[in-house]
């Protein structure tokens, strides 16, 4: 079983901890990297699609980028909503061990990344369209490459990443593949909706639950019940996992309504 979230974009730029490993497409990414740094600084704002002044800060860091630095683990380097609810800076001994088995980080730079290899901070986000390799974006440019490196032996993929990064391992599934989402979700009427905050926290939850009981299998994220959700077995399929913060009693399954972010 693996586990993909999405990264986040907003990233600290120091941390006492150092990585233990490096990040797999490091090729791939200094082929980013050029491709970037090929453009104008109007095209290169256009891509990051950013303010002036997040656009000016990345300027910096981009000219100053070696991928050959160590950097930061990644699971710490990362400091979005999602980031602060997992807290990863309190594993335990054994929790950072079963992270480093099981969960992966999709990345437009990095493709792929293990909880403690080292990562520079960057903007590029996975739905960016940066010409590079003949490729007119990100998604093309990885191809089946994210697929094939967190797919594990048993085929199982617990999807806890938004949609922009679910894209880039969804449609290389094979039939023998069981990617499971899971959906928090509450009523809005008679719909489903998901509100991207309360998600990203759910999210990062979720995580750090089933680091802290070693789960193996998708049946044990059926107990998760942090932040007032619970699991509703009459709502969700055998792809799509449904965590509701309320429990109010529904005769038919109804349509959803996925505000993702």
């Amino acid at each position: 079983m693996r586990i993909i979230i999405a990264p986040a974009k907003k990233m600290r730029r120091s941390h006492e901890m150092m990585p233990e490993s490096r990040p797999v497409f490091l090729n791939e990414s200094e082929k980013l990297l050029d491709a970037l740094r090929r453009l104008t600084e109007v095209q290169r704002k256009a891509v990051w699609a950013c303010s002036d002044s997040i656009a000016i800060e990345n300027e910096a860091a981009l000219q100053q980028m070696n991928l050959e630095s160590s950097g930061i683990p990644a699971i710490l380097a990362y400091d979005g909503i999602q980031y602060v609810y997992m807290a990863p800076e309190t594993f335990s001994e054994k929790m950072a061990a079963y992270a480093n088995e099981h969960l992966r980080i999709l990345s437009g730079f990095y493709g792929v990344l293990s909880p403690m290899d080292g990562v520079l901070p960057y903007r590029l986000e996975m739905q960016a369209k940066l010409p590079v390799d003949g490729k007119t974006g990100l998604y093309a440019f990885w191809g089946s490459r994210l697929y094939e490196a967190v797919l594990p032996d048993d085929g199982v993929i617990i999807n806890l990443a938004s949609k922009e990064y679910s894209r880039a391992i969804e449609p290389y599934l094979k039939h023998s593949d069981r990617m499971i989402t899971c959906i928090f979700g509450e009523w809005s009427g008679d719909r489903i909706v998901t509100k991207g905050v309360y998600a990203k926290m759910a999210r990062g939850k979720m995580v750090r639950y089933l680091a802290e009981n070693g789960a193996e299998t998708p049946e044990e994220m059926k107990r998760f019940d942090r932040l007032d959700y619970r699991y509703h077995p009459e709502l969700s399929d055998d792809v799509s996992y449904v965590f509701m913060r309320e429990q109010p009693v529904r005769q038919s399954r109804p349509a959803f309504e996925w505000n993702d972010a």
